[in-house]
């Protein structure tokens, strides 16, 4: 009795052993693993870095449209030469004897404008010589200008150039008058004069057209008559990331959303300190005043016109 009682102590005891040694190698394991825990932190860290709120602002394109028609290209002119010669060469002939009392000047008037009208469709050579003498000729002829005097007719054209298009003026609405012309200010950020459009940041509450509205009159002024075009933005641009010195504390990313509106009145009243200068470009004016970044964000939403 006394043997066995002793050879169960020993399997006891040594049962005991293997319960202790297994512990002390789990602790061994856990105490392994731990160290692996801040590198999951730093990860966290980084996302949440990168999902910081970026800083938006509001720009806008302010276009004065064309004021003059555009002069058509060679192509074009033939082909309306073309178009009115075949017109003519179809049309129904005038009864005029029926709208005109014959014999008098109103007559005389549409025969000798008809006959400008066929020679400038068909060439010179088209009619032949009218049947009457040179001071019958003459006559009519002074008596239709002189009719077209009193009815106000033939006065002349103002010139398709303007004097701010010789003088170089920039500022000046009445220049390139069949071109599509843009708001550009000359502002100074960071000790740096740079051209941009109008823009401000979005204060909380407002919506980004309202906000544009807002900047554009707080930079230039409410002594013009705008419009915005929708509620929705035309075109984007973020800015080059600066790069702080603190790895950890990084600069909010800048997005600069573009809204297009048009000029019907007035003109731009520069407000503050920051704005030096102002100028109303074309699409390949404004490619030479800004940076690169910039243009290659906005040449696709100015018009080529």
């Amino acid at each position: 009795m006394l043997s066995r009682t002793s050879s169960k102590c020993a399997r006891v005891s040594v049962t005991m052993q293997l319960s202790f040694r297994r512990a002390l190698a789990t602790e061994a394991t856990t105490a392994t693993v731990v160290p692996e825990l801040p590198s999951v932190t730093k990860t966290q860290t980084t996302r949440s870095q990168k999902t910081s709120k970026p800083h938006i602002s509001t720009a806008i394109i302010l276009n004065r449209s064309p004021i003059l028609t555009r002069t058509p290209a060679l192509f074009e002119q033939a082909y309306y030469a073309y178009q009115a010669r075949i017109r003519r060469a179809l049309h129904n002939p005038f009864p005029y004897d029926f709208y005109f009392k014959q014999g008098t000047l109103i007559e005389t008037r549409f025969n000798v404008e008809e006959r400008k009208r066929e020679r400038l469709a068909f060439g010179p050579g088209f009619l032949e010589k009218d049947d009457i003498s040179e001071e019958k000729r003459a006559a009519d002829i002074a008596a239709v200008e002189q009719l077209a005097q009193q009815e106000g007719e033939g006065e002349t054209l103002m010139p398709r150039s303007h004097a701010a298009d010789t003088a170089g003026d920039v500022k000046s609405l009445d220049r390139r008058g069949k071109r599509n012309l843009y708001l550009l200010l000359q502002t100074s950020e960071n000790g740096k004069d740079i051209w941009r459009f109008p823009q401000g940041d979005v204060e909380k509450g407002l919506l980004l057209h309202q906000a544009a509205q807002k900047d554009l009159l707080a930079e230039c002024g409410d002594e013009m008559d705008t419009w915005v075009v929708g509620k929705a933005p035309i075109g984007v641009y973020k800015p080059a990331q600066s790069q702080s010195a603190d790895a950890v504390q990084q600069v909010p990313e800048r997005v600069v959303f573009f809204y297009k509106a048009h000029i019907m009145a007035g003109q731009v009243k520069p407000q503050g300190d920051h704005i030096r200068d102002f100028a109303w470009l074309t699409k390949e004016e404004i490619g030479t005043r800004v940076d690169q970044h910039y243009w290659d964000s906005v040449k696709d939403i100015l018009s080529d016109y």
